[in-house]
């Protein structure tokens, strides 16, 4: 596997910086790279920013779940619903022999 490795070289039995070696995949490394550059911060910041963030769930929010807006169409209804199809095809059926009668 290609990639970038990290390691922090400290390392103590009784600190909390202890070494670390990371492979990051070459996209992952590029956006690292990226947010030091924008945000003027070391690679350590950067990745360790990155890390909380997506642990701790501050990343981007997710989006919201959709609900679909309905509107009343009024009590008195002369069209049936239910019977769309059937109605569809009757047209249709009227269409066609209209354009034969045409033909003719």
């Amino acid at each position: 596997m290609t990639g970038f490795v990290v390691a922090n070289h400290l390392s103590s039995a009784y600190d909390s910086n202890t070494r670390t070696t990371v492979t990051l995949d070459p996209d992952v490394e590029r956006l690292i790279r990226d947010v030091m550059r924008e945000r003027a911060i070391s690679f350590k910041q950067a990745l360790n920013e990155a890390a909380r963030n997506g642990l701790c769930g501050k990343g981007p929010k997710r989006a919201t779940k959709f609900a679909q807006k309905s509107f009343r169409m009024g009590e008195a209804q002369e069209f049936r619903w239910d019977k769309a199809l059937a109605v569809a095809d009757a047209i249709e059926d009227e269409e066609l022999n209209r354009k034969l009668t045409l033909r003719k």
